[in-house]
């Protein structure tokens, strides 16, 4: 967490100083909305159904571990879902196909973890509709679109907007942004289709937002050998050694705290979110860490580094939900012109 997110967790003399630059942030972003709510923007439609996987705060909400699970379930149930994401922290021109061995410096982390966990078609790209035209073109069989991240890219239309929004972190001082770390204002989360309350842990859950809510649970999975995937190990199975348990993600906390009710013995070391490892940094081993942050050291690890898997435990009934969302709107006929209506 930087110094300046610490200031949005709480209303400080720093955040309140911010709240000039904040106004005008906001006034921004209500613009922007209004422009696409009444058709001076125009949003895009790519032919097939979008879900949007999306937030309205900076940092961390636990989108990518979500995006997975959908992508594999909506699979499961006879789908061909691909994936677009704006490849944040890559460093990527243009759009750019995601492989089992492109560079996460290039293409970001979080859509590398995506193909990586489900093979799925993935194309990185910061205009979402050039992204998603690019996915389509090179993978005609697909009939859905799933963006991680993307929920402020109102360019790209969509027919399901998901907000995720962690029940630990919450929305931290309510503020705009630089002040605080909201995107939008929390009112947006009454017109999404539905909020995606997750927790880490077996914590309680926090009362939800008004409107259609469902929770999601991540709970501490396996552990796999990073020079070596297949070899797998419960996390009560693993030495009983001081690990040292590194974390390069946004909210670090609830990962250590999955790991110590483990009974866990372990040095914590927060590295900034979607940090590019380096191999001098960290030790030859014992090493525990997230599978965000295992996909950059996969090229350079060390022997004894292990990455935790996520077990992603919805709400029953979550998908199929979505499943219905998504069949409702591939009924309906489809726009000619290529260009769909205003945000909603």
């Amino acid at each position: 967490m930087t110094a300046l997110q610490r200031h949005w967790t709480r209303r400080t003399l720093l955040s309140t100083l911010l709240l000039p630059l904040a106004g005008l942030f906001a006034l921004a972003v209500l613009l922007r909305r209004m422009a696409y709510r009444h058709g001076w923007l125009r949003s895009v439609h790519v032919g097939v159904p979008v879900v949007v996987v999306g937030n309205i705060t900076a940092g961390g909400s636990g989108k990518t571990p979500l995006v997975v699970w959908m992508v594999n379930a909506l699979r499961a149930r006879g789908m061909r879902p691909g994936v677009v994401s704006r490849g944040y922290g890559g460093s990527a021109n243009g759009c750019v196909p995601v492989g089992r061995h492109s560079d996460p410096r290039v293409v970001g982390d979080e859509p590398l973890l995506v193909h990586f966990k489900t093979g799925a078609p993935v194309v990185v790209g910061r205009d979402r509709v050039a992204a998603a035209r690019t996915l389509l073109a090179r993978h005609p069989g697909i009939d859905v679109v799933i963006s991680d991240d993307g929920l402020q890219h109102y360019r790209l239309y969509r027919e399901v907007e998901l907000a995720v929004v962690d029940a630990a972190a919450g929305f931290g001082n309510a503020r705009p942004l630089p002040a605080g770390p909201l995107r939008e204002p929390r009112s947006r989360l009454a017109t999404v289709d539905a909020v995606i309350q997750v927790r880490r842990g077996d914590g309680p859950f926090t009362s939800a937002p008004a409107g259609q809510t469902w929770q999601v649970r991540y709970l501490a999975g396996p552990a796999y050998r990073l020079q070596d995937p297949e070899q797998k190990c419960a996390l009560v199975d693993l030495p009983r050694r001081d690990w040292l348990v590194v974390s390069g993600i946004g909210q670090p906390q609830g990962f250590f705290d999955m790991l110590s009710a483990h009974g866990l013995s372990f040095t914590p070391r927060i590295f900034p979110d979607h940090h590019a490892y380096r191999p001098h940094e960290l030790p030859d081993g014992p090493v525990l860490m997230t599978e965000k942050d295992a996909v950059k050291c996969l090229g350079f690890a060390g022997a004894d580094w292990w990455a935790v898997e996520l077990e992603v435990q919805p709400q029953a009934g979550l998908i199929e939900w979505l499943c219905a969302r998504i069949q409702n709107n591939k009924t309906m006929p489809s726009r000619s012109s290529g260009e769909g209506e205003g945000a909603r």
